[in-house]
């Protein structure tokens, strides 16, 4: 069933148990997704803002009457309504935002994410292929408006289990599923690490 979200102002407020949010254009959204073994890997490899466990992250923005999530999922860079979005978990999501000297960043790589719909999702997982993964769209976004300099950063990935030298069954079975090799240790992001750069703060969460 499709709902209608009614807006004031282009803004809507959620009430949670631990603040009221108005989602603005660009806040980002981090998720807890329930996807399984795959979103289990890539929390446990990175800790989110205060401990948190974030799989999947999208970028809010308003169109008429609706707030969407500009993310990449499925098979390529889409616009999902905040109420699809959210069926992805049954926890909390928390809530990122750009600080205020940043601010101008925000349209910019609003356009530039709305120029990346349909293009292709990244199954591979591998910086600049051509392709995007979820947090890998948020960072190519806010690099191309901040004058195509690094905005967020790009760290080794792992797909190893802590403390061992073994990577996650779930991981090996993937890459061989889709007959690719592991890109351990190549650049990339993840949306626990981008919850925690001192680019953003965490202005309370939704449900």
């Amino acid at each position: 069933m499709k709902a209608i979200v009614l807006l004031f102002l282009f803004s809507f407020s959620f009430h949670s148990a631990q603040q009221k949010v108005t989602l603005k254009d660009g806040d980002l959204i981090f998720q807890d997704m329930d996807c399984g073994p795959l979103c289990d890997a890539i929390e446990a490899v990175t800790e989110g803002y205060k401990g948190n466990d974030f799989s999947h992250m999208g970028m809010v923005y308003h169109r008429n009457d609706t707030i969407f999530i500009i993310e990449a999922a499925g098979s390529a860079v889409r616009l999902t309504t905040l109420e699809k979005f959210s069926k992805n978990t049954k926890k909390p999501m928390l809530v990122g935002r750009l600080k205020k000297q940043y601010k101008k960043l925000i349209q910019p790589a609003i356009a530039f994410s709305l120029k990346q719909l349909g293009v292709a999702y990244d199954d591979e997982y591998v910086y600049d292929n051509g392709s995007y993964y979820c947090s890998e769209l948020i960072y190519d976004a806010f690099k191309a408006a901040n004058n195509n300099k690094p905005f967020f950063q790009l760290f080794p990935m792992t797909y190893k289990q802590p403390g061992t030298n073994e990577f996650f069954p779930a991981w090996v079975e993937y890459y061989k599923s889709i007959n690719k090799t592991i890109p351990e240790g190549q650049p990339g992001c993840n949306p626990g690490g981008i919850s925690t750069s001192d680019k953003i703060d965490i202005v309370g969460s939704i449900e």
